[in-house]
């Protein structure tokens, strides 16, 4: 049997794990001559600080570590690469039943962004007016597509983050706890944990990622530039095999077996009815309330796995409006890099004409998908 190259990855036991885990599990990473070697971990920080030291080859990351590894945004700087988006959309907003009683006296119909949005709102600055303190949202991690998305939600509706709710970070699996104990008002997390949450009695969904940001990257494959490059023939390969296991994972008829398999106690540890709401897209929102919400999360297909420069040059643009990182042209430059195609379409081949590599989104321009018409400017919220 030839030799296999092993890869060391990390991931957190999120729904969008999924490709690794198939990669591993149902033999993708073998045939490519790949020996996965997965680690799970306990928090978005501890895979960032093992990535910084070396300890992991690779991991399941946020969209926006890379890019704030690379900028030295962290403990640890490290020039990384994002080669492979690993899913679109995935997480939801979920508020405690006593904030979601209040949103629905101003709007029983909250079917979309704008209309929860606005309710929430209206909710924010009754509690203003009545002298009570300012709701707290949880999310995963300061470097976050949560962190980014929850606050591009709450200024385009008309809600100051850190002036009218204070964002707070919670590890995923400890986010339904905190809200069933009122630690915690509201939160933003990838699934199960909405679903959990929900289920547990402690909170309704009242908007996702995918219907904020329709077909945003939400988990990348990040590496260290340093393997990319000496590596480069091993990665083409790692990326061939989580392309087949991603294709796997959006087959509908792989959903039960999907589920199974993240289930597992070894995996996400949580029940399979936990995790199918997500896969079929029709998420429990309120106890015995179902929503279909359009490609909730995606794994595959229409480049959904392909680097894209222009969400990295978004993401950069969220970091320097909530002042995580400063702009300047030359992190303008490391952050698209981070989203460079170049190992994706290396392995796979150019997936269609007119895909200009050094293209940049103007100060104006916006990547397709965002709900609303026009962006807040942040100074005025």
């Amino acid at each position: 049997m030839p030799r296999l190259d092993d890869i060391r990855a990390g991931y957190l036991p999120l729904l969008d794990s999924a490709v690794l885990l198939v990669a591993a599990d149902k033999g993708f990473a073998e045939v490519r001559g790949v020996r996965l070697i997965l680690n799970r971990e306990t928090s978005w920080a501890t895979i960032r600080d093992r990535m910084g030291i070396g300890q992991l080859d690779a991991a399941h990351m946020l969209a926006p570590m890379p890019i704030a590894a690379s900028l030295g945004l962290g403990p640890l700087a490290v020039p990384m690469v994002a080669p492979f988006v690993l899913a679109l959309g995935g997480n939801a907003v979920t508020v405690s039943n006593a904030v979601a009683e209040r949103m629905a006296t101003i709007n029983p119909v909250m079917d979309g962004p704008a209309a929860a949005g606005q309710a929430l709102r209206r909710t924010v600055e009754a509690a203003r007016r009545d002298g009570r303190p300012p709701l707290r949202f949880a999310v995963v991690h300061r470097h976050s597509s949560h962190n980014y998305d929850l606050r591009y939600w709450l200024a385009a509706s008309g809600i100051g983050p850190d002036r009218d709710i204070d964002i707070t970070v919670v590890p995923p699996p400890l986010m339904p706890d905190a809200l069933a104990t009122g630690q915690i008002d509201g939160f933003c997390v990838g699934e199960p944990w909405s679903t959990i949450a929900v289920r547990r009695g402690a909170g309704h969904i009242v908007t996702s990622k995918a219907e904020i940001w329709r077909r945003g990257p939400e988990k990348v494959l990040g590496l260290s530039a340093h393997f990319a490059e000496t590596r480069g023939e091993v990665l083409e390969r790692l990326i061939l095999a989580l392309h087949d296991a991603a294709a796997w994972c959006e087959d509908s008829a792989n959903r039960e077996t999907l589920a199974a398999l993240l289930a597992a106690k070894e995996h996400l540890n949580v029940p399979e009815s936990a995790l199918l709401p997500a896969l079929e897209g029709r998420l429990e929102t309120a106890p015995g309330k179902r929503r279909a919400i359009e490609g909730f999360v995606t794994f595959h297909g229409a480049d959904a796995n392909r680097p894209n420069q222009d969400h990295g040059q978004w993401l950069f643009r969220q970091m320097v409006r909530w002042g995580d990182a400063t702009d300047s042209e030359t992190a303008r430059d490391r952050a698209a890099a981070v989203f460079s195609p170049a190992s994706y379409d290396t392995a796979l081949g150019p997936l269609g004409p007119n895909r200009d590599s050094k293209r940049r989104l103007s100060e104006n321009d916006r990547p397709a998908g965002l709900y609303d018409v026009a962006e807040e400017n942040p100074a005025s919220n």
